[in-house]
């Protein structure tokens, strides 16, 4: 693969604008974010639960903050490898290569757009329906590629399929993003059956047109299938932004939550620096530390110094990857290659992370309750779709916006606009809509 190919403003859906018909006082890029940030699918994320269920007294983190920070973290990353690219004058003749920080800031932005109410068990909820299904059309009626579409359920194959799909009121190719945006959102660049984890890029529905987008970009065909494609590089960015984030911003929930004390937390953070190598650094960061009083307040400092390091290796290891990145030989995370003190302190953080933070029982208890609304909005909707002329079911086809109403013709694309409804909902939303088909809220009592 070579950047002069990886970097395009090809439009999806408007390919055949020339980029000197479309000229605007924006980058394409720079469009690309603002075109995700007015979306009213990303203005729904400050809705959806992140770990820690929807903040009471105390603000922690939901998709929408996630998001924003993410996009932050990826244009420095952006910012800094193109940077080192112009300190060593890498022979790059792409203009475009300017604007890799906007690219990653706008994937960064729209990467967990697809993911379903309830935090990360969301996923796994529709997955589980569709495992545990009994209807018999669902296993007659789709191919075994399309079954495992569900049965595999994967919010970034969701991402997308909702940047990209021609909704109903919604224009050609979906949001219209460069094809260089929408490659690198595409985490595992191949389709469900290619895998035994939930883990896949694109779903049958949109396998051609990702095949088009890579075809465009120069994206690499593995030996194990032809729609098996080795990563578009900036991906590697976007997932090291992602990494570095929901690690130390779930440790500083947990300390804003009582979960950890300052202690504890501080301990974890103070580990990323070397004790015999960076004496200078610690020094400075334990003077600032003694200036502010709120520990919340030296919890964030302790914090923001870690993601500066962070970024920093991980950038240096995208470019001591990059030939192996370009050829797609490396397929791992970047922040899985970071220097030995800092990959300890991950680990530790993650450890701790599984055993006090995700476990807590504020995190369970939403997660349960994600299960059994999801689970009964779409037994009852995907019923609802497959037999329209019922009478529950017509009064239930009315509650679906428009938008997921279309006239579809097969099983799959009626399956799949119950799915896109559902895994689209807020979780108060889905709360409120799961309570009234049970009867528990009755409007106007």
């Amino acid at each position: 693969m070579n950047w002069n190919q990886l970097i395009s403003t090809t439009r999806l859906g408007q390919e055949e604008l020339a980029t000197e018909e479309n000229k605007h006082s924006r980058t394409q890029f720079q469009r690309d974010y603002d075109r995700i940030i007015f979306s009213s699918p990303f203005r729904r994320l400050q809705n959806k639960t992140q770990v820690f269920p929807l903040p009471g007294s105390v603000f922690v983190h939901n998709r929408l903050t996630h998001s924003l920070e993410v996009a932050s973290v990826g244009r420095s990353l952006g910012s800094m490898f193109l940077e080192k690219c112009e300190t060593e004058k890498t022979n790059i003749q792409n203009p475009l290569f300017q604007e890799i920080g906007s690219v990653i800031s706008a994937a960064c932005l729209a990467h967990d757009m697809g993911n379903p109410p309830f935090g990360h068990s969301g996923e796994d909820a529709i997955a589980q329906f569709f495992n545990r299904s009994t209807e018999p059309r669902l296993r007659n009626e789709l191919s075994e590629a399309q079954f495992r579409d569900f049965t595999q359920f994967d919010g970034n194959a969701n991402a997308f399929r909702l940047l990209s799909h021609q909704f109903t009121g919604r224009r050609q190719g979906g949001f219209a993003l460069t094809y260089t945006t929408l490659a690198s959102i595409v985490k595992y660049p191949f389709e469900s059956l290619l895998t035994e984890k939930p883990k896949f890029g694109f779903f049958q529905s949109e396998k051609d047109l990702f095949a088009r987008i890579a075809g465009e970009l120069g994206l690499i065909q593995t030996n194990v299938s032809p729609a098996k494609y080795v990563r578009h590089p900036l991906v590697f960015l976007v997932e090291a932004a992602d990494d570095i984030c929901y690690q130390l911003m779930d440790l500083e929930d947990a300390h804003k939550l009582k979960i950890h004390n300052f202690e504890e937390t501080s301990g974890l953070l103070m580990q990323f620096f070397d004790q015999q190598t960076e004496m200078k650094q610690i020094f400075r960061i334990k003077e600032t530390l003694g200036l502010v009083a709120d520990p919340n307040e030296q919890i964030a400092y302790l914090r923001a110094s870690v993601i500066g390091k962070l970024v920093k290796q991980c950038v240096e290891v995208f470019i001591e990857k990059q030939d192996e990145i370009l050829a797609g030989s490396f397929q791992e995370a970047l922040i899985d290659h970071v220097h030995p003190t800092t990959l300890a302190a991950l680990d530790e953080i993650q450890e701790i992370s599984v055993n006090n933070i995700y476990n807590d029982r504020s995190v369970v208890e939403i997660e349960i309750s994600g299960y059994q609304i999801i689970g009964t909005l779409l037994e009852v909707f995907i019923d609802a779709t497959l037999n329209p002329e019922q009478g529950f079911s017509k009064k239930l086809i009315q509650l679906m916006p428009d938008q997921y109403g279309e006239n579809h013709e097969s099983t799959y694309e009626k399956v799949q606009s119950v799915v896109d409804f559902v895994s689209g909902m807020t979780d108060l939303y889905a709360l409120d809509l799961y309570r009234k088909i049970k009867g528990i809220n009755i409007p106007g009592i």
